[in-house]
């Protein structure tokens, strides 16, 4: 599994420099930082950003940030969003919540506490109608299984099989994933199922996703796996 890219929003150096080394340490997130509300608004709000959540401090040196968390989803954002605060009366959390704050915790924090939180957090969004994926000309959204092609118009549904396969070469980056996780991954470890059941599903999968299917450039066979090219068959479209 690919390391998932949190941005840390804080206008304390150390904190952010903290936060950025413990949530890195075991690989499993990808920590940036920004220092101001105008810089992640900016980061979040870029073309092909890729955030997959943001800790987002409320005292930013240019402004509220449950303002900014208000902006952020106007604009659209709508990754998970965890406050953090040193204020946490009622009156505090409620105001971050209504701002569109998924989640709230006050300073000092302990970091399994925030990390507990923040998993939870992704693993809610992953499976909501608002998870969005863009792989090649397609957007993804796993929920609904279903694929969207906008230039040509077209919706391509997918199989629970095909879907959770698609989802996980997502979550693993650049980093092809060898067959037997991948079975492992989508069907459990469950003795009656083969790699022959898996090259099946990735056979299909192609059929449907692939400009050419005998020339693949978004679902690739590497180093004993698969691997996916969210930016193949761009061009194509």
């Amino acid at each position: 599994m690919s390391a998932r890219p949190i941005l840390i929003v804080d206008d304390d150096p150390a904190l952010r420099a903290t936060l950025t080394e413990q949530l890195a340490v075991d690989g499993e997130f990808l920590p940036s930082e920004a220092g101001t509300a105008t810089e992640a608004h900016r980061m979040l709000t870029a073309d092909g950003a890729r955030f997959d959540a943001v800790l987002l401090d409320i005292g930013l040196p240019d402004g509220d940030g449950r303002d900014l968390c208000a902006r952020l989803r106007r604009a659209g954002v709508k990754v998970p969003i965890v406050m953090l605060t040193g204020a946490d009366a009622e009156a505090d959390v409620v105001k971050g919540l209504d701002a569109g704050a998924n989640d709230y915790i006050a300073k000092p924090f302990r970091l399994n506490e925030l990390l507990a939180r923040l998993r939870a957090q992704l693993r809610v969004f992953d499976n909501s109608e608002d998870a969005v994926f863009t792989i090649g000309p397609y957007i993804f959204r796993p929920a609904s299984k279903l694929l969207l092609e906008p230039v040509k118009n077209r919706k391509i549904r997918l199989t629970e099989k095909e879907a959770a396969i698609l989802k996980y070469l997502y979550r693993a980056g650049a980093r092809p994933v060898p067959r037997q996780i991948l079975l492992n991954e989508v069907w459990g470890y469950n003795a009656n199922v083969t790699t022959h059941t898996l090259e099946t599903h990735i056979y299909r999968l192609r059929q449907k996703v692939e400009p050419d299917p005998s020339n693949t450039c978004l679902l690739l066979t590497e180093a004993g796996g698969y691997k996916l090219d969210p930016r193949g068959g761009r061009a194509a479209a």
